[in-house]
């Protein structure tokens, strides 16, 4: 990620007006923004949920560390910020992935949210069984 982040966070914050979804503030950089991801769930999700929850964002973060097109880029730090805004007021439990999403998704992105529901159910399976 370059250093031309400053100009595509704030590019990216007058961009983002979308209708019911809450409105970032300033899109963060990268870094602070890890931390910001790290810090909500250490706050506010139970022990199991963050072990799972802190390597998928780590994963997520190294594998787009080389993204060179700012609309990746400012596509992936406005998920990941509305993300954090949602752990952060506790919003997210329950909700669904919006249906235009989901057709934005590419076959590698599906296949990565199965495999991720796949974990939380074995994962709440093995919890019950115990």
């Amino acid at each position: 990620m370059r250093q031309s982040l400053g100009r595509l966070a704030s590019a990216a914050a007058a961009q983002n007006s979308g209708g019911l979804r809450p409105k970032p503030t300033a899109l963060l950089p990268p870094i602070p923004l890890y931390r910001r991801l790290l810090r909500a769930h250490r706050k506010h999700l139970p022990a199991e949920m963050r072990l799972l929850g802190d390597e998928y964002i780590k994963a997520e973060f190294r594998a787009h560390r080389s993204i060179d097109n700012p609309a990746h880029l400012i596509g992936f730090l406005t998920e990941w910020q509305l993300y954090a805004q949602k752990i952060e007021g506790d919003s997210w439990a329950g909700e669904k992935i919006e249906q235009g999403k989901l057709e934005k998704m590419s076959e590698e992105q599906i296949q990565q949210l199965y495999e991720l529901m796949q974990a939380i159910q074995k994962h709440r399976t093995d919890r019950e069984s115990d």
